[in-house]
């Protein structure tokens, strides 16, 4: 990627677009690649035109999970070889498009600002193009993550009922709310036992956020623990063209319908 432009850099949080979507978790392992995966699968077939962007710039693996092998990756933008542009692929199991990261590679986790500032500017170019872009960002707290996270309107943060899912989902959404306090956030409980367990899990980061933080960030859904969900991503296919019937594809489907509703309501607002 070309990072003399020749003309001033837009600060991130001025691209952010209102049809971006970042996928977030404090730590990995809580299934926010297989949830982003879903989430643009489950879009797609509402036909929206849905764009899954690999933004794990550490441990890309999107196209692991999927089984692809991209001509282009995010590593051949960021080297400046081929635009953003070039780098996406149709998915057509899945109905969506993608721009793969570079899987294994770990020497794109600490891109400097204008990088990053630059990278954020061609997402939100590519954006106009779709209903709905998808970051799947990495796990954690770093850098990168949250400066990449202020290009979409809302961040998703995945956890689980481990304890350093809760920690370090609440580090994540501290974090993204001091350097950007007007941050749609909203929570996601994965892996959940039972509705009820989810939303014990979801109750103790609840109270936590508006103890420290005086933020009450909503629950946007409950994805109870399927085993239908390891067998996909073992056979490196979406749960929703494996098991379209599954209890946890059911799940993703409604936040899907509440993510659709909620946007399909702020633009009635705006007029």
């Amino acid at each position: 990627m070309n990072t003399n432009t020749g003309s001033p850099t837009l600060p991130i949080q001025n691209q952010t677009r209102n049809n971006i979507i970042a996928i977030a978790s404090g730590k990995g392992g809580v299934g926010k690649t297989w949830f982003s995966i879903s989430l643009a699968g489950v879009l797609a077939k509402m036909g929206q035109r849905v764009l899954l962007f690999d933004g794990d710039l550490g441990l890309a693996n999107l196209d692991i999970q999927l089984g692809l092998m991209a001509k282009h990756d995010l590593g051949n933008v960021l080297a400046g070889r081929v635009t953003l542009n070039q780098a996406v692929m149709s998915f057509s199991r899945g109905e969506f498009d993608i721009v793969p990261g570079r899987s294994g590679s770990g020497s794109f986790a600490n891109l400097g600002i204008n990088q990053l500032r630059n990278l954020a500017h061609e997402l939100s170019i590519l954006a106009q193009q779709y209903d709905t872009v998808i970051i799947d960002l990495g796990a954690g707290v770093e850098n990168t993550v949250r400066k990449l996270s202020h290009v979409a309107n809302k961040v998703i943060v995945i956890i689980t009922d481990e304890p350093t899912s809760l920690t370090d989902g609440y580090a994540l959404i501290k974090l993204t709310h001091s350097e950007k306090a007007h941050a749609d956030l909203a929570i996601v409980a994965n892996m959940a036992n039972s509705t009820k367990s989810g939303e014990r899990t979801y109750g103790t980061l609840l109270k936590a956020c508006q103890g420290f933080l005086k933020i009450s960030p909503p629950l946007l859904g409950i994805i109870r623990r399927d085993q239908k969900v390891p067998e996909s991503i073992r056979a490196q296919v979406p749960l929703l063209v494996r098991y379209p019937n599954s209890t946890a594809t059911e799940d993703v489907e409604s936040i899907a319908r509440t993510i659709v509703d909620s946007r399909a309501t702020f633009a009635k607002i705006k007029k």
